[in-house]
This record gives C-alpha cells, structure tokens and sequence, in this order.
C-alpha cells in the first residue's frame, strides 16, 4: 500500500539508476509521481513555475535520502522545456524518464470563454506537453532510449460541458501520444498516457469548485468504485508504465478511473 506520499512501503527498485523529470511535480499528482519514482530508484528533478516550491520539494525527497534537485521552468515555454531536460543530464549525466503532468483547468460556458483563457489552458494542456516530450526525446534517442508519460484525463475520452479548452487538450494529447510514440517506437522511446479519473488531490479536487454542476457527493456517487482515487494508486501505475515490466507498451492510454469511463450513466 502506499503511504501519504504516494510511495509503495516495500519498493522493488525497479527504477535504479534512471533519471526522471516529472513535471508540475511540486505538489498534487506529480509530488506522488516524483517520490514514488525515488522510491523506486531513480534520481529526480522537481520541477514547478514557481523555483521556491521546485526547491521545498526536491529537498524534502533530499532529506529521505533520495537523489532530487528542483529546477523552475514554465513547460509552456519550448525553451524552458528544453532548459529542464538539459539540467537532468548536467546534474545526473542522463535523462531516461520524463512525465508530462503540468496542468491546469478552466470550468466555464464555452459562450464565454475569451480567448486568452482557451490559448492559456492549451498552451498548458497539449503544446506544453508536446514542448517536453520534444525535449525529452531530443536527449533519450542519443542515450539509447526512454519513457515519456502523458498524464491525460478520462476527458480525453469522454465530453463535459463548462470543460471545452480542457476537453479539447486532453483528446488532443491522446492524438500526440499515438504520434510520437509512432515515430520514436525503433529509437527505443516509449510513448505511454493515463487517462486518469478523479484523484484526490490537484484538478480533481478542484472540479468540484462553483461552477463545476456537481459536488464530492456526485463524483462519488458517479464513479462504480465509489471514491476518488489517491495520488499514490495514479502514481504506481506511473511507476509500472516507467519500468522494464511495461517494455512493449507504447502509443497506448492507460484508463485509471474507478470505472468513469465504462458507466454511461450519472
């Protein structure tokens, strides 16, 4: 089982000796992702907007005992992007791991969305993960090979309203992950995504805020399992796509939702 952070209490180290970037790791999903990595074995960079959240982070995971060290970068950025994959191989000498969690939400009427709102949520959503990925996959393919992980949404599956730029990115990471894992599949790069439900923690949590049309209660209620996921049970599929034991996946969504996406109804 996993504790608070997301870490499995008895690791396997299938990670050892690989070198991870998660993005929007911080805190929320992409927190759990990181500390369940180190747990695992492999060095990480923490990465935030924000250096001082990037560095709070990263030191926590120093004072277990892991590798870590934080960098700020806005993925939104292709340049930032490639500056975060760039620091991984100055710290650590190599990059084998990235994961694209940097997110954000907008819930509002599609009649009144302005376009800034719609060009902030995709830039974030779908070209930022493609600005890391590129990055990412510029450093693995000389190396050998790697693992990049698209963290989506079961609304990369299905529709909401209030929900059209985050609807939108989300069915278009499906659409970019297909792609590049397509082209990088014989330079050894695994392209892999979860589709992931509610989650205890981050934008899950979030989407029940004013303006959501529906509470806790609801989402419960909706999904067959019951209960919102925690970020250690998204964090060990993360883990398990990373590893050797996930080598002939690739181009594929993972679904990791409790049952949303199965049950039609509300």
């Amino acid at each position: 089982m996993p504790d608070a952070a997301g870490a499995t209490t008895s690791p396997s180290r299938r990670l050892h000796g690989k070198v991870a970037v998660v993005t929007g790791s911080s805190g929320g999903i992409g927190q759990a992702i990181a500390t369940a990595f180190a747990h695992e074995g492999a060095a990480v960079v923490v990465n935030s907007r924000e250096a001082s959240r990037a560095e709070e982070a990263a030191s926590n995971l120093m004072a277990e005992g892991f590798s870590a060290f934080g960098f700020a970068a806005d993925i939104r950025d292709p340049v930032q992007a490639r500056s975060l994959a760039s620091a991984a191989v100055e710290r650590f000498g190599q990059l084998d791991l990235w994961v694209n969690n940097a997110g954000i939400n907008l819930i509002k009427p599609a009649l009144d969305l302005e376009p800034e709102e719609w060009a902030d949520v995709i830039a974030t959503n779908l070209s930022g993960c493609f600005y890391g990925a590129q990055a990412a996959a510029r450093l693995m393919v000389p190396h050998g090979g790697g693992v990049i992980i698209q963290i989506g949404s079961i609304f990369g599956e299905l529709g909401l309203p209030r929900r059209a730029p985050y609807t939108t990115a989300k069915h278009g990471l499906i659409g970019l992950t297909k792609v590049l894992a397509g082209e990088w599949a014989r330079q050894n790069v695994r392209v892999v995504g979860l589709d992931i439900g509610y989650v205890q923690a981050g934008l899950g949590l979030k989407g029940q805020q004013p303006g959501g049309a529906f509470t806790r209660e609801d989402i419960e209620r909706r999904t067959p399992m019951g209960r919102f996921a925690t970020p250690g049970e998204i964090a060990r599929v993360a883990v398990f796509v990373a590893s050797d034991d996930a080598s002939y996946i690739t181009g594929s969504h993972i679904t990791v939702d409790g049952g949303w996406v199965s049950y039609g109804g509300w």
